[in-house]
């Protein structure tokens, strides 16, 4: 499309120029989404969208102000408490997620360029993106027709009928990083529209964009005004919503240090909070695997998006006298990924997505140096390219579990791998972390690997691979998080739970009763 079409968007400027595959259609006044209805920022300043292919600005947003975070509380408390959304009946609002569904399916294309030209997702990465959120919105419409939101129950104590009704916690503040926006608005949104309860999305300015094509999906699928708000904010403006009375719960994604200031604020009003925040999660490799296997099951995991995710398996601890022949196989194993722009087939692994990410791996490839840990593949730029920010695989050997790179959250393509001196002790390194979202087990015998996974202090295990499930559920121990996202137990946060006592049921319960 010419770069005329983009650009007129009332308060959304873009120089497509070689981005011509970037089109977000029949949205015209402006990217906030507020009470039905399409609005201009209060700020005219301007946020600048890099594509990390080419360091070119492409885009460029302007964020919200207090009151546009005003506005949209506002609308979403109106939503909730005087609207229908909540008094709807579970199957009506199933039908609308479907709609939903049907929309980013019929947006997949746009969503999935949108993604790749933000962050540098490689387009199969994209793509599977694209189909995973309406995947997503599907299940939890599923979910309407066997999950209890009203049980019958015996009292114990006085009364002849009991109910437990699980109703919707209320307004929703989502707020989501950059790394994975459709992802994240699916597994937020669709268990709290599911349950009834109304919604501000707040996204990162760095990715905004699949956010405004999501309001104009749910703008097409015809839900009712206020029930899903849509700005795009930094920390400041960001921590107004967090703190803002009208919100009862708030379900974030982030780092942990942020994560630890928005449970601080909704502890100080007793706001229910979500948090999926950081890892530095732990593969152990126990004496019985072939080395190969485990090379070959997380190399694929590191190119994922550059290892800008959460849940990667930064640390690989094996005992001592199969150590430097992994650090050989997985050095080999790096040296043969294809580093390239993200257009280029024969790519493996993009660039990172950020400047500031790019800027922020090299300090730490540089820690790791200085603390004495072997550089023993990567650590500097990737060859050929002068612009972009790709940045080598890299692989640090004999790591101390105590070090800097050890410890803290790179988000970045680079691997530490630690020595212990028995099976055991591999376990318990393994424990000794700040962290705990995700964890994996490599054994050929499935009893010790089941008993690990047991002992292991992490939200997921994965034996012999790389594995999370958002259809069972995802989150995290320690500094990783509170509560959990995905399948029925991504329901439950949405939802309060209500006893209900009488002497006789009510007719409807007499004729037909809740499970």
């Amino acid at each position: 499309m010419p770069a005329a079409d983009f650009a007129n968007v009332d308060g959304l400027h873009a120089d497509v120029g070689a981005h011509a595959m970037l089109d977000l259609p029949d949205i015209k006044q402006g990217p906030l989404y507020i009470d039905g209805a399409w609005r201009a920022a209060g700020s005219r300043a301007l946020f600048d969208i890099e594509n990390p292919a080419d360091e070119t600005v492409f885009a460029s947003v302007p964020m919200a102000e207090p009151g546009d975070v005003e506005a949209a509380v506002h609308a979403a408390r109106r939503a909730f408490d005087t609207g229908p959304w909540p008094l709807l009946p579970v199957a009506e609002r199933a039908r609308f997620l479907r709609a939903i569904a049907d929309g980013i399916d019929a947006h997949a294309s746009t969503l999935a360029r949108l993604y790749t030209s933000q962050v540098g997702a490689l387009p199969w990465l994209a793509d599977a993106t694209s189909q995973g959120a309406a995947a997503t919105f599907r299940y939890y419409a599923g979910l309407a027709e066997s999950f209890p939101f009203l049980e019958r129950h015996t009292p114990t104590a006085g009364g002849n009928v009991g109910f437990l009704a699980r109703e919707p916690v209320g307004v929703v503040a989502a707020i989501i990083p950059w790394n994975a926006p459709l992802m994240l608005i699916s597994q937020k949104l669709a268990p709290a529209l599911l349950a009834g309860c109304t919604v501000i999305l707040k996204s990162s300015p760095e990715a905004p964009l699949e956010a405004v094509v999501f309001a104009q999906i749910v703008a097409q699928a015809g839900l009712p005004p206020g029930v899903v708000n849509v700005i795009m904010a930094g920390r400041e403006v960001s921590e107004l919503l967090v703190r803002n009375k009208g919100v009862d719960k708030v379900s974030f994604t982030g780092s942990s240090l942020a994560g630890r200031q928005v449970a601080s604020i909704c502890g100080s009003r007793m706001a229910r909070s979500t948090l999926e925040l950081g890892g530095k999660s732990a593969a152990v490799v126990f004496d019985d695997v072939a080395l190969e296997s485990v090379v070959q099951a997380l190399v694929p995991p590191m190119c994922m998006l550059a290892m800008q995710y959460c849940a990667a398996l930064s640390r690989i601890i094996v005992t001592r006298r199969r150590h430097d022949a992994l650090v050989e196989a997985f050095a080999a194993g790096l040296a043969a990924l294809r580093v390239g722009h993200p257009a280029d087939p024969a790519t493996q692994m993009g660039p990172l997505s950020l400047r500031r990410q790019y800027d922020k791996v090299q300090d730490y490839v540089a820690i790791g140096v200085g603390e004495g840990a072997t550089l023993a593949a990567g650590g500097r730029r990737a060859d050929g390219f002068e612009t972009g920010f790709y940045y080598q695989p890299t692989l640090f050997a004999n790591v101390d579990n105590r070090s800097t790179i050890a410890r803290e959250e790179i988000f970045g393509p680079v691997l530490c791998i630690i020595p212990a001196d028995s099976e055991a002790e591999a376990v318990a390194l393994a424990n000794d972390s700040d962290f705990g979202l995700n964890s994996a087990v490599f054994s050929a015998d499935p009893e010790k690997a089941f008993a690990a996974a047991r002992a292991l202090r992490a939200g997921t295990v994965g034996v012999n691979g790389f594995r999370s499930d958002f259809g069972i559920a995802f989150g995290g121990f320690k500094q990783s998080g509170i509560g959990r996202e995905g399948g029925r137990e991504g329901l439950l946060p949405y939802l309060e739970s209500k006893t209900i006592i009488m002497d006789e049921a009510p007719i409807f319960a007499r004729a037909n009763p809740p499970n």
